[in-house]
């Protein structure tokens, strides 16, 4: 029965492990290299092929010792040329998406970057933990099977059916559609789908998927489908049509802040006298960037549309509606 490479290690860790062997000045066979590192024979000639070829050590089969060995002293182990800005970059990348811990990418994540680090000697070492941190506020939470079936969705063009319960809804919709793309907003997974019955691309978020079933029905994407295109003109996940002009108005404290960072791809910021600024933006829906005006409090003012106008005028006298009754009454325990 050939040999099964279901434990081995990964073709780096491989090489570099043949490469301590040699160096020990030993002259090993394929038959021993093959049982000490838990592959077949031709795994092993693959790789030591590899190491002479395009990482040119100088390694080659002596039949005067019926095994493998280096004709010549070798230093060390040719590292991956990765710039120490590169790896900060890979680094920020990972810590970033330590939030999402849990879905199928974490553990290749964190196996390639241990791989790239590793490589480059010990004069590179970073330690993550205390170098680089994120603090994630209200993060997503989603079945970890929800993500894997979706995923296997997308990648394999598969229907699925699923419940689906939107924000103010008390009772769960049936749906079925087509994945096409997992996309991560803000911090939460959303799912981009085509949905038949309504003959439009719909999105999804997954906190609100119960009941999934990956069907055996598979399509074809909707041609020209790009994820850019579809949240281009979003503020957010809401993906609607045609393009509105937005207008805000932020006072001097709230301009250095919005200043310091980039919001959408159609912003222009225009200064104003006394420090104050105004945001100007195109977008296909308001009811985002309603919300994000009504964070900054008293520091912005909605000045077009007139919807947009409204809506947050309209949102501003519930909240104070709210206060002006006073005091909830607090329930006895």
């Amino acid at each position: 029965m050939p040999r099964k490479d279901l434990h081995s290690r990964p073709p780096l860790e491989r090489m570099l492990r043949i490469h301590e062997i040699l160096r020990e000045g030993r002259a090993p066979s394929v038959t021993e290299l093959a049982r000490r590192l838990e592959v077949s024979g031709k795994t092993v000639q693959r790789d030591v092929e590899f190491m002479r070829e395009r990482l040119k050590l100088p390694v080659t089969y002596s039949r005067t010792h019926s095994g493998y060995r280096y004709t010549e002293p070798v230093a060390g182990f040719p590292s991956l040329q990765v710039t120490e800005g590169e790896v900060v970059a890979l680094l920020v990348a990972q810590k970033a998406l330590e939030q999402y811990r849990g879905t199928r990418f974490e553990e290749v994540l964190r196996s390639a970057f241990a791989k790239l680090t590793a490589s480059m000697g010990d004069e590179s070492v970073f330690s993550p933990d205390a170098e680089v941190s994120f603090r994630a506020l209200g993060v997503s939470t989603h079945d970890l099977a929800v993500f894997e079936t979706l995923h296997t969705a997308v990648r394999r063009r598969r229907e699925v059916r699923f419940a689906y319960r939107k924000p103010r809804s008390t009772s769960d919709e049936e749906r079925r559609v087509r994945p096409h793309h997992l996309a991560c907003v803000q911090g939460r997974w959303y799912l981009v789908a085509w949905d038949s019955l309504r003959e439009a691309m719909r999105t999804f978020a997954l906190t609100r998927i119960s009941k999934l079933r990956l069907l055996e029905k598979r399509f074809e994407r909707v041609q020209g489908f790009d994820i850019t295109r579809y949240f281009g003109n979003s503020f957010g996940v809401f993906a609607g049509e045609g393009a509105i002009e937005v207008r805000i108005r932020f006072d001097a404290y709230a301009s250095r802040l919005v200043s310091e960072r980039f919001w959408h791809a159609t912003q222009s910021l225009r200064p104003l006298p006394h420090g104050e600024s105004e945001l100007t933006l195109s977008l296909n829906d308001l009811h985002e960037v309603a919300s994000w005006i009504l964070s900054w409090g008293e520091h912005a003012v909605a000045l077009a549309p007139e919807e947009l106008v409204a809506r947050v005028r309209r949102s501003l006298a519930a909240a104070a509606k709210g206060y002006s009754a006073g005091k909830p009454k607090r329930e006895d325990s």
